[in-house]
């Protein structure tokens, strides 16, 4: 037979049909599985420091409307505690006052000194003066940036 011959009677190439993406190799299934569940994770973690921080949101709440309302000492260290109660359960935190008081703030809540909260000692006067804007301040930097360590 002649060669020639023999090449004419081949018939042309095929392309194989297209590989689809469906159903996926398992590598896909295990990497689509670690994602869901690094999504999960974080959605947890974020959800836990939300609520644990919620108090935090309240009380610069309630400050903003002691500032516009122009509220008493008595009412911001009352605020204060209450925070100060929600972020350190272990703690006794709310036999604590005066100078105690003053330097349990000062502890958690490095940024601070104890001379900007010196005006909460006014409190136990018979005439407490009304809250000067550095203890507003003071007050606000300590419900931003106190420290919660959980044991």
């Amino acid at each position: 037979m002649n060669p020639e011959m023999m090449l004419a009677q081949l018939a042309p190439l095929r392309a194989p049909p297209e590989i689809g993406w469906w159903p996926l190799a398992p590598g896909w299934w295990a990497l689509l599985a670690i994602l869901i569940i690094a999504i999960a994770l974080t959605s947890r973690w974020y959800w836990r420091r939300r609520t644990a921080r919620q108090y935090r949101r309240l009380a610069l709440t309630e400050l903003q409307l002691l500032r516009e309302n122009q509220g008493g000492v008595d009412a911001l260290n009352r605020l204060l505690k209450a925070a100060a109660l929600r972020a350190y359960p272990q703690q006794p935190v709310a036999a604590l006052h005066g100078p105690m008081w003053l330097e349990f703030l000062c502890r958690t809540c490095p940024q601070l000194g104890i001379d900007q909260l010196r005006d909460l000692e006014t409190l136990y006067q018979p005439h407490p003066p009304s809250i000067s804007e550095a203890l507003f301040g003071a007050a606000e930097c300590w419900l931003k940036r106190h420290e919660v360590t959980h044991a």
